[in-house]
């Protein structure tokens, strides 16, 4: 039993169907995926838009989606001229290509501190990805396998997390690039937290890029679902779970779900020392989301950052700074942190049929804020980019206190479900030798309140499905995940009761 569709339960349950386990996924919402959806909102003709996740740097080095092979199976992963764009006031920006000589050469005085900072991780971008992503209780991975990369990352953490970040650079471009990338942590800055989500993403930037699924991110989960129902899965929408007795008697279940909701529904179940702690997780801040509808491209002052698929708003690192302290004492900034995504940038498809494009875009808040942030998110693009409000033809405004209502792993906006602090990277969702397992027999954890964290990966899943595999059915070898491999076969094992909803 897996009990939610995101990326990581179903990263879990194609593993668990693959090795031959009979699957049921059971999804709250009316369509799976999670933080990976699609979808037509009304707001124009044959528009549709990317509910949550749209621009995806994991997807392209994460080991469980690399084997699945998603190319292969019809997903392209489309990329823009540049990654990402982080303009400046007075109509400068800084760019970021998949290229590091090229970004190294327009970032001018601070080209050379880039390269130093970054060229290492990119030489060893399997080691980086096995740092990051990897199972650190697996013999030969995790970061105890790449000691060297792994001491870098420290490094670069214990320098751009703290004040002593600017010593690297001379100009305010680059810096002002590491500070909105890291800004995707969403906390206080400077942090190693931070620091560490500026020195992955940028790294990643000049590895595999920062690509969007041609059509939208629902590329992905649909690839997902049809490789679970093609070996056996089955996949129920609109039915949420409060308690495991509902479900259908199982020998495992997979709860894709928040430690509070995994709490909630274990009841009594769980020893009172380890509801405790997980009920103790820590939510970090809020975003509040705007999708709207444009008559024609976002009017960037600096001409070139409408070459990037991503682009960061919040001006100089001094200024993001600023932003993110009063987000995390609890105040509305006056010029928030803004992720732009337009993508038809890279995806032309995604015009709708009059030449109307969509555009992304969530701002920092304060968690559980309630404010309708669309005036505050077009006056912070106007900002750098005179006249776009003349190109806006709709939107749609989902304040943080909203965003559980299309996905419950997202507390008052929290997009990262949980804190991501140095000390969460550790103990998430608690201090633990495994953290997937919940100490109630054959019950585990695969969300992304566990470890690698947020994004689009599956790796959660994936580490997951490993240990229910060795643990409830003696499967000590993963299976293939290639579109030519096929199901081992099925375990014995109890029958299980059908499911019906009600």
């Amino acid at each position: 039993m897996v009990v939610g569709s995101g990326p990581n339960g179903l990263a879990a349950a194609v593993i668990c169907a693959r090795a031959g386990l009979g699957v049921l996924v059971v999804e709250a919402q009316p369509e799976p995926g999670g933080g990976a959806r699609t979808l037509d909102l009304g707001l124009a003709p044959d528009l549709v838009h990317d509910l949550c996740s749209a621009v995806h740097p994991l997807a392209v080095v994460s080991p469980f989606l690399r084997e699945l092979d998603l190319s292969a199976r019809g997903v392209e992963l489309l990329h823009a001229e540049a990654a990402y764009a982080h303009p400046l006031d007075g109509g400068r920006a800084g760019l970021v290509y998949r290229s590091l000589d090229r970004t190294v050469d327009g970032l001018g005085v601070d080209g050379r501190a880039w390269r130093r900072l970054l060229g290492p991780f990119v030489d060893r971008a399997d080691a980086l990805v096995e740092v990051v992503l990897g199972d650190r209780m697996r013999r030969g991975g995790g970061p105890l396998a790449h000691g060297p990369t792994a001491l870098r990352l420290v490094a670069g953490l214990l320098e751009q997390g703290t004040v002593a970040a600017d010593a690297r650079f001379r100009a305010d471009v680059a810096p002002a690039l590491l500070t909105g990338v890291g800004a995707h942590a969403n906390v206080r800055l400077p942090s190693p937290a931070a620091a560490g989500t500026a020195l992955m993403l940028a790294a990643l930037a000049h590895v595999g890029g920062w690509p969007v699924p041609r059509g939208g991110s629902r590329a992905i989960t649909d690839v997902l679902v049809a490789d679970l129902r093609a070996h056996g899965g089955e996949l129920v929408t609109g039915v949420t779970v409060t308690d495991l007795g509902e479900l259908p008697r199982a020998r495992a279940y997979l709860l894709d779900t928040t430690p509070r909701t995994a709490v909630r529904v274990l009841g009594d179940r769980l020893p009172p020392g380890r509801a405790r702690a997980l009920a103790r997780f820590p939510y970090g801040n809020g975003v509040a989301k705007v999708d709207l509808v444009l008559a024609g491209p976002v009017p960037w002052q600096h001409p070139e950052v409408g070459r990037a698929g991503t682009v960061h708003l919040g001006g100089s690192r001094a200024q993001i700074t600023r932003a993110e302290s009063d987000v995390a004492a609890g105040r509305h900034a006056r010029h928030p942190v803004v992720l732009v995504s337009d993508p038809t940038v890279a995806d032309p498809s995604r015009r709708g049929p009059t030449g109307l494009r969509p555009l992304w875009t969530y701002a920092h808040v304060p968690a559980g804020s309630t404010r309708d942030m669309t005036e505050t998110i077009t006056a912070q693009i106007e900002r750098f980019a005179p006249g776009f409000r003349d190109v806006v033809v709709a939107s749609r405004a989902v304040p943080a206190s909203r965003m559980s209502e299309h996905d419950a792993n997202y507390p008052d906006g929290d997009i990262g479900s949980g804190l991501v602090s140095a000390y969460r990277l550790l103990a998430r969702p608690r201090l633990a030798v495994d953290p997937y397992r919940l100490g109630v027999s054959g019950v585990y954890l695969c969300s992304a309140s566990t470890p690698p964290g947020p994004g689009v990966h599956g790796m959660a899943g994936w580490h997951a499905a490993r240990r229910v595999l060795r643990d409830r059915f003696g499967i000590t070898r993963m299976p293939g995940l290639a579109p030519t491999s096929g199901p081992t076969p099925r375990p014995t094992g109890p029958d299980r009761t059908p499911f019906t909803d009600g």
